[in-house]
């Protein structure tokens, strides 16, 4: 007799359907799991025997067979214990084999049977909704699956219970979805003393999704303005928070299954690795760039980071996803963020300043800033010097703008591109149009093209560099209410692009 469980195996964000074959045969006690298992499903052996003695379910004293079909595509994860679990106990006739066939199951084993928290529910729901399935998942993982709401997800605290509900002697509620996490109160606008020009930088960068750099000295003002961009930005749509949420959810960090709509702030180390940003190690698992996915990542003393993980941003910024490449898989993760990056001009950061720069000056400045490629800066949208804060503007009793009144600036702006890119759904904001989507929505005036025509010669600006202006152009005319992409908006976008005097 042969009896199938169902179970998913993780394909970055995706999770695929997996058949778990149990088959017990004549022949030496022995405990196989075939189907391209990894270390953590192969160890899922001891931790069901140690289970099945604590339930007093027996072993047959023959040769039981596990097969993970597809058997060509890659097993990785404790979540496989339950769902071989259930498979052996059919073959068994502990519980129904028809009974199995309606759900999806996931979870590990402890040693006395209980269900131990795994990553993955959330795309292991949404999985199991594709194909009309129901779910059992560990009590942890319950309320994060019941998000999907098209199936009944349930969470037994053991494998006896679980073994219960599938007899029927002691069904298991449905789990309900977890709450909404409401964002932590945010650091405001208001905070920010001077530093006109940024603030309206990142005043854009919100309402376009474009890609920021800024230069300054130590103490300037760099991190306290991206500490604040996150607030400028309105609340993820349904639709981003659960693919926001399947990234979180396969990196392990949705508590009590909560899920956010606030976007998300990432800020790593300058010494983080390759795998660390942009993705894969053991398991492939989803790097900073795509936890940032519909929100931001901050990458403070840019020039810092190692030259092969910044070299690796290049492709992520223009496509919106990174390939995890393996030596048997090719993983995709999604990883459409806001760069927001900052960088002292030199590697003392007082190159402006004569009395404290270092005998070096100004070749200092270039040999540092030199460290980032100009295919590199290119992508940068926009690329502004944050100079340091006076003490009289120190000094001022009353700040800058709030961030609730630039926020709905920003907000209707992103109402007038929803509504543009309502029926393209490749593009969401203005920094995602290309092509003739671009000249289309980004056609200047006479006067406007004129100009953009003599700052393209005089600048030598590439191909990437002119559209990036036009979309910055028609974020600014959007912020400004305007149909038309006319001179004074280019005109600020080009102010945007120009090299930085302080590190010259």
């Amino acid at each position: 007799m042969v009896a199938i469980a169902f179970t998913v195996a993780f394909d970055g964000i995706e999770a695929r359907l997996v058949e778990v074959q149990a088959a017990v045969s004549p022949g030496i006690p022995a405990f196989s799991i075939v189907g391209l298992p990894d270390k953590a499903v192969s160890e899922a052996r001891e931790r069901i025997r140690a289970a099945f003695s604590a339930m007093s379910v027996a072993m047959p004293s023959k040769r039981v067979t596990v097969n993970l079909s597809p058997a060509d595509l890659p097993k990785e994860g404790s979540h496989f214990d339950l769902p071989i679990a259930l498979a052996v106990l059919a073959v068994l006739e502990v519980v129904p084999a028809e009974e199995l066939a309606n759900v999806v199951s996931l979870g590990e084993l402890a040693l006395d049977g209980r269900l131990v928290s795994v990553a993955g529910a959330l795309p292991a729901a949404v999985a199991a909704a594709e194909d009309q399935r129901g779910l059992i998942c560990p009590p942890g993982c319950g309320a994060e699956a019941a998000w999907i709401g098209t199936v009944p997800v349930v969470a037994p605290p053991g494998l006896k219970q679980v073994v219960d509900h599938l007899t029927g002697r002691a069904p298991v509620a449905p789990s309900t979805p977890g709450h909404v996490v409401r964002p932590p109160i945010r650091a405001d606008m208001s905070d920010v003393r001077g530093q006109e020009r940024a603030r309206r930088a990142l005043e854009i960068a919100a309402a376009g999704r474009h890609h920021l750099l800024m230069v300054g000295p130590p103490g300037a003002g760099k991190s306290m303005l991206a500490a604040r961009l996150v607030g400028l930005m309105p609340e993820l749509s349904p639709a981003e928070a659960l693919e926001t949420s399947m990234i979180q959810s396969l990196a392990g960090m949705l508590t009590d299954g909560g899920i956010s709509r606030d976007p998300p702030y990432r800020d790593p180390h300058h010494t983080a690795s390759m795998a660390a940003i942009v993705g894969g190690g053991r398991g492939a698992r989803p790097g900073e760039i795509s936890l940032a996915h519909n929100g931001v990542l901050f990458m403070d003393e840019l020039p810092e980071f190692s030259r092969q993980v910044l070299e690796t941003l290049r492709q992520p910024l223009e496509t919106g996803e990174v390939v995890v490449a393996r030596a048997n898989a090719h993983v995709r993760y999604p990883c459409r963020f806001l760069l927001v990056a900052a960088a002292n001009p030199c590697r003392c950061g007082y190159l402006a300043d004569a009395a404290r720069a270092c005998a070096r000056a100004p070749q200092c400045g270039a040999d540092y800033m030199g460290k980032l490629s100009g295919p590199l800066m290119d992508r940068f949208d926009l690329r502004i010097e944050v100079p340091p804060v006076t003490i009289s503007e120190l000094d001022q009793r009353k700040g800058g703008e709030a961030t609730a009144s630039i926020a709905l600036r920003v907000q209707a702006a992103r109402e007038i591109q929803r509504r543009r890119f309502a029926d393209r759904p490749g593009a969401r904001v203005n920094a995602d149009a290309s092509g003739p989507l671009l000249e289309q929505i980004a056609e200047p005036d006479s006067e406007g093209r004129a100009l953009i025509h003599r700052a393209a010669e005089k600048l030598g600006l590439s191909a990437r560099g002119y559209h990036r202006i036009l979309r910055t152009a028609r974020t600014i005319a959007d912020l400004d209410q305007s149909d038309r992409v006319r001179a004074p908006h280019l005109a600020e976008a080009i102010g945007y692009r120009l090299p930085f005097a302080m590190a010259a």
